[in-house]
């Protein structure tokens, strides 16, 4: 299940669909099997700055983080993978620079979010073109045309 929480001002400017249906497109493709669950989060770059800082020690905004739990409900059995946290003034800016629709963005961001959630990352060459990889043949499996990718 997909969790989804969108700040009051920005509800009716993202399909909370799109959101979810990317998310889960991410969690298929992986052939992940047991029952997961995860967050995703639309905020204000203020919300995004302070988790950034608190919780990884960068006093910065930044356009996605991601929060690995990998947790079991005793209630349902389900796995709780984690929360993905979208700035979407970030997200704003982004689209703009790199010349698609805010929506593409956004979904490009949780794609991203949830492939760490899924152990990826960035931090290396090699782990950085195995997530781009991985990123750009989910885009292209969703129907979702970049112009520009965010330096990460």
């Amino acid at each position: 299940m997909i969790n989804l929480q969108v700040a009051t001002q920005f509800i009716h400017q993202i399909s909370d669909e799109f959101l979810i249906k990317t998310a889960q497109s991410v969690i298929d493709k992986h052939a992940i099997e047991q029952n997961l669950e995860m967050t995703i989060v639309i905020d204000e770059d203020q919300t995004i700055h302070q988790l950034n800082r608190d919780y990884l020690g960068i006093d910065t905004p930044t356009d996605v983080l991601s929060f690995y739990a990998h947790e079991l409900d005793p209630d349902t059995g389900n796995i709780y993978l984690g929360d993905v946290i979208v700035s979407l003034p970030r997200a704003k800016v982004q689209a703009e620079i790199a010349g698609h629709s805010l929506e593409t963005e956004i979904l490009l961001l949780v794609i991203h979010g949830t492939l760490h959630l899924l152990g990826y990352d960035h931090d290396t060459f090699e782990k950085k073109s195995e997530m781009w990889l991985a990123q750009q043949s989910l885009l292209d499996q969703l129907g979702i045309e970049i112009n520009q990718l965010p330096e990460a």
